[in-house]
């Protein structure tokens, strides 16, 4: 039996599973997660999993292997993931949490069948509609976090105010932010910018009396200059500028790296500012941000990039580990629960 703070894993999981799970863990354990007292359920094949295990000794002594043989596809739809999904590697994996055996779920396998099993299995927080997918994202002065970015692709009001709330709780216990800015991604500044369903999420929010640090709408460009700390959209928006920006990080890294090495004055060049040019490669870095997590569930599941490497998924057991150290929890329903009444009073059809 584990002792200390338990994380439960989806060890088949991603497109490289078990080994980029196991080497992820390695590589969290060596490097953030130095003195920090996590132990990890590792949910999946036994026979592919130990020999990986044999290879990682900081890890093997801090894992407990949950055998099953049955794993999600990345291809299979959400309804056949729960008709075929129950005693997977994902399934048990969410099912430690539900029955209190550890703190938080990672996964890095597919998105939908994971919303939906942790819907069946933890239920969704009271008055709570969808789960919203939030992600972390760079910015000039830190990151901000994007929400949803995959889970809800038709929205309404309020869930679009649900979402702000969420987010905002969850920027406070990970940034330790007193007072985080809200933003609501729009098509422009302009009060008549947007269709109906944006226009009345700013009705509310803007009336809210909450204390939210709502700013009102904020544009694309926005997100990455730093404008607010929390930016709250649909998924289906919030999924193609994540993905829009991950495709230009991995595009300037490589025209970077082209023009470097395009002559040896610039290899010199290269060189000499090796430290700066290294500085940049990591601000830049998609892994140094992977890990969404579901808000709005009665408990907590990190998703992990299902193409990340060791560096990507360890930094999502980075946030798994760092919001299972706060009362993120307690928070959430704090504020959902003060939203919910406001509304109430105020008269807002949810």
């Amino acid at each position: 039996m584990l002792d200390g703070l338990v994380i439960s894993v989806d060890a088949m999981g991603g497109d490289d599973a078990p080994d980029m799970v196991v080497k992820g863990l390695e590589y969290f354990l060596t490097h953030a997660g130095k003195g920090r007292r996590a132990r990890f359920l590792l949910h999946g094949d036994s026979a592919k999993i130990k020999p990986i295990l044999a290879k990682a000794p900081q890890t093997r002594e801090r894992c407990e292997i949950v055998h099953t043989d049955k794993v999600v596809s990345m291809d299979d739809k959400p309804s056949q993931a729960l008709r075929r999904g129950k005693d997977s590697s994902m399934w048990n994996t969410i099912a430690a949490v539900k029955a209190g055996r550890a703190e938080i779920a990672v996964s890095a396998g597919n998105t939908g069948a994971l919303m939906a099993m942790s819907k069946l299995q933890l239920r969704m927080k009271q008055g709570v509609q969808r789960p919203a997918l939030a992600a972390t994202w760079p910015k000039q002065d830190g990151v901000c976090v994007v929400l949803d970015v995959g889970a809800n692709i038709d929205v309404d009001p309020a869930q679009l105010t649900e979402f702000a709330v969420m987010g905002e709780a969850y920027y406070k216990a990970i940034h330790k932010s007193a007072n985080p800015s809200i933003g609501l991604l729009n098509v422009g500044t302009e009060d008549q910018k947007g269709n109906a369903v944006i226009r009345a999420a700013h009705e509310r929010l803007s009336q809210s009396r909450l204390g939210l640090n709502y700013v009102g709408y904020v544009e694309g460009n926005d997100i990455s200059t730093g404008r607010t700390d929390v930016i709250v959209t649909d998924g289906f928006t919030g999924n193609v500028a994540l993905k829009t920006a991950e495709g230009t990080a991995k595009l300037i890294g490589t025209f970077f790296n082209e023009a470097l090495q395009g002559n040896i004055w610039s290899k010199i060049t290269a060189s000499l500012n090796a430290y700066a040019l290294f500085k940049l490669k990591h601000r830049i870095d998609p892994r140094r941000v992977n890990g969404a997590v579901f808000l709005g569930l009665n408990g907590i599941v990190i998703k992990s990039h299902g193409g990340t490497d060791r560096v990507g998924f360890a930094n999502a057991v980075n946030i798994a580990i760092g919001l299972a150290e706060t009362d993120f929890m307690h928070a959430i329903d704090a504020r959902l629960d003060a939203l919910h009444d406001e509304d109430d009073n105020i008269g807002f059809i949810t």
